[in-house]
């Protein structure tokens, strides 16, 4: 199967090819799965903490326009707190804006684990993979290793996300949050045209899961549902722009994930919907949205994990709002 046309980096190309196992660039890494440099192991399974890295995801819906005021407010914030973050002053830049907000997430993450902003730094890898270290400042040497926040941000029209796991670096920066929202693009044609101006991204096993008889509702779903499944995969294994999504190959009703004609073993797939209301004018006007975040745990096999149940979202999804964020502003730069 023929190349990407964004390449990766030379030492991640063990990343360019789907059903390769992720890693990450850092010397002390291997490939996932094996035991980290530390402690004895006596004493690393007596100490090690949070060994399954969990995994929380925080939801921000923009469910209003903003003013100029919040869009300043929210500019010095991310100038002056994540200045690694490439955003250009453009007020009247609706994107500018949603980049900006959800580059605040993990300044309200850190702020509700009651770590101060001057405790850690955000570190990256050469093919943009991001977590936060803290300073170990009186912390084990063993508890350290296990304290680094993975983390993944992404955004689409009215809905930002962050998808983080906290656990061995080489381990927590192999997540992605894929989102996509439920809908025809533009808004006026019909869902098979929409399926048919996406069908270069898509497998022929995948396009026959989406055939007119079984409905518009139905298409509609599984074409957003795999799309956000593709965008977090190649999002957690830290792929550019321009990967070629055919190469991947994600069987909804079997629940089976390829790459280049290999199996995506080791991988959690957790998919869940958000339903936002926007206020849009003077109208309120509903938005769905798919949403997948996928995690290597170096199973055997790859996991499809499906959320349709509220209460049991909420136990690991955060959903905030425009108001929420921007009240909480002054505390993010303690």
């Amino acid at each position: 199967m023929s190349q990407t046309q964004v390449q990766a980096p030379p030492h991640a190309q063990a990343q360019a090819h789907p059903h390769h196992h992720p890693q990450g660039p850092m010397p002390v890494q291997g490939q996932p799965g094996q035991p980290a440099q530390g402690p004895p192991p006596g004493q690393q399974q007596q100490r090690q903490p949070l060994p399954d890295c969990p995994i929380l995801i925080w939801m921000l819906s923009l469910n209003r326009e903003y003013t100029h005021e919040e869009y300043d407010a929210c500019f010095h914030l991310v100038r002056e707190c994540a200045p690694h973050i490439p955003v250009i002053y453009s007020p009247e830049d609706p994107d500018s804006f949603r980049l900006l907000m959800t580059s605040m997430l993990p300044l309200l993450m850190m702020r509700h684990r009651r770590i101060p902003r001057a405790k850690w730094r955000d570190c990256v890898t050469s093919n943009n993979k991001h977590w936060i270290e803290q300073t170990p400042d009186d912390m084990p040497p063993e508890r350290f290793l296990h304290c680094m926040i993975g983390y993944h941000l992404a955004y689409e029209n009215s809905l930002c996300g962050m998808a983080m796991t906290q656990g061995i670096q080489r381990k927590v920066i192999n997540i992605g949050l894929g989102i996509k929202q439920v809908c025809t693009e533009p808004r006026n044609i019909s869902v098979a045209a929409y399926v048919e101006s996406l069908s270069h991204k898509l497998t022929p096993i995948e396009l026959s899961m989406m055939t007119p008889d079984l409905g518009d509702e139905v298409v509609l779903r599984r074409l957003c549902t795999v799309l956000a499944l593709k965008q977090a995969y190649i999002k957690a294994i830290g792929q550019p722009i321009g990967f070629d999504l055919s190469r991947l190959e994600f069987n909804i009703p079997n629940q089976t994930a390829m790459g280049d004609g290999h199996p995506l073993d080791g991988w959690e797939f957790r998919i869940y919907q958000a339903s936002l209301g926007v206020a849009r004018r003077d109208k309120l006007v509903e938005e769905k949205y798919q949403c997948v975040c996928a995690f290597f745990r170096g199973s055997l096999k790859s996991n499809f994990i499906w959320h349709d149940n509220q209460k049991e979202l909420e136990s690991w999804v955060q959903f905030i709002n425009i108001d929420q964020m921007i009240k909480v502003i002054p505390k993010l730069t303690a």
